[in-house]
């Protein structure tokens, strides 16, 4: 910093911890069992403000945010099914607003929001009352749950076991890890990664898409959350799963090359988990074989990147994946179960609480 202050002036206390950034409230925390201080990110500051501006304009509507929510969505809603009258424009422009400041949250850290906020962003164009109601529901679940956090642990994670490596030089001999002609001096310590990918095949009733969900671990600490529905339609879970491992590394790729770029240094495999046997097998074992082509795309873009070590891929059960809760609605237990896994509760004095 004296090597800063030569060449520029700097404001009287500036340097300093960061307590914001772009909305997001940054903290210090230190998890029972460890001997120093996380950083973690929440959003309760632009959640209060949010819930302030949201009340002010939907008062007018004689409409309130409900006090008693036990999940994000109201059980059972589908938001494709809902067949209640168009909003006027007015209201199509207010929930156009809601929409956006749910997607803000969500990047925030809410991941706990992120597929009914993905699911209802589709209807930005046309809204319907049933979707204008929804997004309101979010936001009174956002109001009874405001102080969930993100931990950025920069832990490793050591209950994983170790998986084996495959030799895939009879099949891919000429694939190699392309690594960025410009890039420094590796520098500290480095960084692993661990990936959940799941996809919920044909959650669409209407158009039958398939909804994808990553979720991207560097060290302990949530990097990249995804929910987003498939561009084509599979026609089995098992290439709407192996479309889903495609985007997730698609998304792991390009993580390594921006800290690759940064200096940060990378150590070993991605430990990828997901929840489809076959697409374990298929993915893992050199020798299987393709038996549809509308999936081969997705199929050697995986095994190419399994080929040189990128990731290797092991199979959970369902109800470990944590991306699931990226891929469906789900009942309020169901989620925060999986959640504890992703996000912490705040509380007073730098401590954290399990949000079960």
């Amino acid at each position: 910093m004296d090597k800063l202050n030569n060449f520029f002036v700097l404001k009287p206390d500036s340097i300093k911890e960061p307590t914001t950034y772009l909305g997001a409230t940054i903290s210090k925390h230190k998890l029972d069992g460890d001997d120093y201080f996380t950083w973690a990110i929440g959003s309760e500051a632009y959640l209060q403000e949010s819930l302030r501006v949201v009340k002010k304009r939907i008062a007018p509507m004689q409409l309130t945010l409900k006090k008693k929510v036990y999940s994000t969505l109201p059980t059972g809603y589908k938001p494709e099914l809902d067949s209640t009258p168009f909003v006027n424009d007015d209201t199509a422009i207010l929930y156009m607003q809601l929409i956006g400041i749910l997607r803000w949250l969500v990047e925030l850290g809410r991941i706990d929001v992120a597929a009914e906020v993905s699911m209802l962003s589709s209807y930005n164009a046309m809204p319907r009352e049933g979707h204008f109601h929804a997004a309101l529901h979010i936001f009174a679940y956002l109001q009874k749950h405001p102080d969930r956090i993100l931990v950025m642990d920069c832990g490793y994670a050591d209950h994983l076991r170790p998986l084996k490596k495959a030799d895939y030089s009879q099949f891919y001999e000429f694939t190699k890890d392309e690594l960025p002609s410009d890039m420094p001096t590796p520098l500290g310590k480095a960084v692993e990664f661990t990936m959940f990918v799941d996809a919920s095949h044909a959650a669409n009733v209407v158009t039958r898409q398939s909804r994808t969900g990553v979720l991207i671990f560097v060290n302990k600490a949530p990097i990249i959350w995804y929910s987003k529905k498939q561009n084509s339609v599979k026609t089995s879970s098992f290439g709407s799963e192996f479309a889903a491992l495609k985007t997730g590394v698609e998304l792991l790729e390009g993580l390594r090359f921006k800290l690759r770029m940064m200096g940060v240094p990378i150590q070993g495999y991605c430990h990828t988990c997901v929840d489809n046997m076959s697409v374990v097998k298929n993915s893992s074992v050199p020798e299987s074989q393709l038996k549809k082509k509308s999936n081969a795309v997705a199929y050697h873009y995986v095994r190419s990147r399994c080929a040189i070590d990128i990731l290797r891929i092991e199979w959970i059960i369902s109800a470990e994946n944590l991306a699931d809760v990226l891929t469906k609605i789900q009942a309020g237990t169901v989620r925060d179960r999986l959640m504890e896994n992703i996000m912490w509760k705040a509380k007073q004095n730098g401590r954290l609480a399990l949000l079960i």
